[in-house]
């Protein structure tokens, strides 16, 4: 009778467990459910449609035709997706080697006066919003009073620049810009990775007498590989996305040397309302952040095998 009552005590503690557990998962579930995968899937649902916000007709279902506009180069979608990966290959690269440099000169230097003042000042282009960022920077290239040609023609004696006008300057004077607010999160994330390095393995290298290349590849590197990683994926990700910064700065222009793939979908979204194509270029750039989320994860689990 006692181990039936002590049996059905355990169970009914259990059922209480699993019931406190869901009751907990329930709002994140929920909130998940309506604000990800219902849109996920009307945003794959639509992509197969041709549908008009302007028309005043309903979807129409358009089979694969969208997607075949896209690969037959409607809108020049390639040229966007080639200078996206551009700004996003050379701006994560630029960023993450800044920001480690970065963050070892302030992980080497904890005693240095100002030290905290720093890095408030270093981490302020991080927390401003990419549209105010870039009204700014608009305001700092502009050829008539722009600071920027200001401080050029005086320290140089250089003539007037068009950086957001010149075809050959704009894109890579956005991209600068978007290095300037970014690379103070690689420093942060080299911070991290740093912070997570053991003191105890630090100093055994030290008293090894290992030189500075080889802390860095089997002790830094061991510890802190998975953080800096982690911020890559979240930049590499986050810049394939990159729209707020370019619009107030150059919507695109001049001609398309600054159009990357998020502009051109906002154009053809909430400009010509073409939300049929629209749908089927984001589907489009989801599969390409999953392959890209899918070879940083790989990458990493080999490496943790590896090791």
């Amino acid at each position: 009778m006692e181990k039936a009552m002590s049996t059905n005590s355990i169970s009914r503690a259990l059922d209480n467990r699993k019931f406190l557990v869901f009751a907990l998962l329930a709002p994140v579930l929920a909130f998940f459910i309506v604000f990800n995968t219902i849109p996920t899937l009307w945003l794959l649902g639509l992509s197969f449609h041709k549908f008009s916000l302007i028309s005043g007709t309903p979807p129409e279902f358009f089979g694969i035709r969208n997607f075949q506009d896209i690969f037959f180069n409607k809108n020049n979608i390639w040229g966007d997706l080639r200078r996206t990966f551009l700004f996003v290959v050379v701006g994560v690269s630029i960023q993450t080697v800044l920001g480690v440099l970065l963050g070892f000169l302030f992980w080497g230097s904890k005693d240095m006066p100002g030290r905290r003042v720093a890095l408030t000042l270093l981490f302020t282009p991080m927390v401003l919003t990419p549209i105010a960022t870039g009204t700014f920077f608009r305001f700092i290239y502009d050829p008539t009073f722009g600071a920027l040609n200001f401080l050029l023609s005086g320290l140089f004696g250089t003539g007037v620049i068009d950086f957001l006008g010149n075809p050959s300057i704009a894109y890579w004077a956005v991209l600068a810009v978007d290095c300037w607010m970014w690379t103070p999160f690689m420093t942060l994330m080299t911070l991290a990775a740093l912070g997570s390095v053991p003191k105890a393995e630090l100093e055994a290298a030290e008293i090894d007498r290992l030189s500075w290349p080889q802390r860095v590849s089997m002790v830094i590197w061991h510890h802190g590989k998975f953080i800096l990683m982690l911020g890559i994926l979240l930049r590499t990700i986050d810049a394939f996305k990159t729209l707020d910064l370019i619009i107030p700065m150059t919507k695109g222009g001049p001609g398309q040397t600054t159009r990357l793939v998020a502009v051109e979908l906002n154009k053809q979204s909430f400009e010509s309302f073409n939300m049929g194509w629209s749908s089927a270029v984001s589907v489009l750039l989801l599969l390409i952040s999953i392959a890209m989320t899918s070879i940083f994860i790989y990458i990493l689990n080999r490496r943790r095998k590896a090791g």
